[in-house]
């Protein structure tokens, strides 16, 4: 992603981060993208072997606040 990513609604200089989920015992992790539609599971909650997953980073407008989200890395969940 490029650093000089600029805000599509008012031209605004955005900054790099990141959304937190919190997970079992609280553990913190990163959110992720993960392809197709969702799958219950019995064991995880949700079916994600066999698919795409990618780490979702955020990018915030100190403008006007929007928030951009991407995911571009493989991520390991």
């Amino acid at each position: 992603m490029d650093p000089n990513f600029k805000c599509p609604a008012c031209g605004g200089a955005t900054s790099r981060g990141f959304i937190f989920d919190r997970g079992h015992y609280e553990y913190k992790t990163q959110q992720a993208w993960v392809e197709g539609e969702p799958t219950s599971s019995f064991w995880s909650g949700l079916e994600t072997d066999g698919r795409d997953v990618r780490t979702v980073d955020a990018y915030r407008c100190g403008g006007c606040g929007r928030l951009e989200f991407f995911a571009a890395d493989a991520a390991e969940i």
